[in-house]
């Protein structure tokens, strides 16, 4: 038994014929799969039935169920997919002028522990497989054609790393759901060993990096993971991904009072994302979370202050405006506040 969402389009027919099923039906299936969007077999109704049930035996569709959806009024939409262990992860919808991006899951919690990040308050559970991935997408296509995809929601995805990619692989197929790979952006909190083996897949899947402080001793304290890959380590590892790939990196940096939105904090993120070839940066006022109450959102002034250095020192900048905060868009809360309840 292989969930139906787990097979890369190219896989079908020889499945099907290891199987003493026939090949020619590799077609109707992804028909039905990626272009009716189907959730059962039953709604296949251009197979035969008897093999729809065998479909359903061999090739299971996986049960992802919509818990809750929490709406802001800029449109943001944040799900709650269920599955049927019991646990659940977020999935968030993002609407703008000409783009509707999603932001996936690929874990049940995290273990990576960033300090302003819910989905890591209450630990790992468990990774997702790769059908539990694609379930979060097709899940969501009932609410608009997805534009975009990033892989910045719940888990470290260089923690799941053979899962996540066959389910990137299986959304970017053109014979599947056919999503540009540029269009798809996977977001590590700096898990070193991740760079090389994308920059070895040959595909242009987009990468970014949480980075979040300027150096080593404010990084151990907001994201664990840097001490046992420091920012040296880490900058030298994107360094060589650029170098190998051709492709920017986009260094998230999430900007909290009084905490890493210093001039000398600007100052020293210039000079240390100088040493990657191609980068830029996104600069991302935090989302409060509850179990943080002393992290706060700086403000306006001081985020404008933090922009300025960098475009002065000639690095690409945005300041991205926070999305959804009145819908618990912030990754991680809308579970934590569904655990409680």
């Amino acid at each position: 038994m292989k969930p139906a969402w787990s097979i890369h389009p190219d896989e079908w027919k020889p499945i099907l014929a290891e199987k003493g099923l026939r090949p020619f039906r590799a077609d109707q299936i992804l028909q039905s799969l990626y272009r009716d969007y189907i959730t059962s077999w039953d709604d296949a109704t251009t197979l035969p039935k008897d093999f729809r049930e065998t479909l359903k035996q061999e090739f299971p569709i996986t049960k992802a169920d919509l818990l809750t959806v929490s709406e802001s009024s800029d449109g943001t939409k944040k799900l709650l997919v269920g599955f049927s262990d019991g646990n659940s992860v977020e999935t968030v919808l993002i609407p703008a002028t000409g783009r509707f991006t999603q932001c996936i899951s690929t874990q049940v919690g995290c273990a990576m522990g960033c300090a302003f990040c819910a989905s890591g308050s209450l630990g790992i559970v468990r990774s997702l497989t790769a059908d539990e991935i694609v379930a979060q997408y097709m899940l969501a296509r009932k609410y608009g054609e997805i534009t975009n995809i990033v892989v910045m929601g719940m888990g470290e995805p260089f923690a799941n790393y053979d899962e996540m990619m066959r389910a990137l692989k299986l959304i970017n197929a053109g014979r599947g759901p056919n999503l540009g790979a540029r269009h798809i952006t996977i977001s590590t909190c700096g898990v070193v060993p991740g760079f090389e083996r994308l920059a070895s897949e040959g595909i242009q899947f987009e990468l970014s990096v949480s980075l979040h402080a300027a150096n080593n001793t404010l990084r151990d304290q907001l994201m664990p993971v840097n001490r046992k890959w420091p920012i040296e380590e880490l900058i030298e590892a994107c360094a060589n991904y650029t170098i190998k790939t051709k492709r920017i990196i986009t260094f998230e940096y999430t900007m909290i009072k009084g905490v890493n939105d210093s001039r000398a904090d600007a100052e020293r993120l210039a000079g240390i994302v100088k040493k990657v070839p191609m980068a830029k940066v996104n600069l991302i006022p935090l989302s409060p979370v509850e179990h943080r109450p002393d992290f706060k959102t700086p403000e306006e002034s001081t985020m404008l202050m933090f922009l300025d250095i960098l475009m002065k020192a000639k690095i690409q900048t945005m300041l991205r405006r926070s999305r959804g905060k009145d819908a618990n868009a912030a990754c991680g809360q809308l579970r934590l506040r569904n655990i409680k309840k």
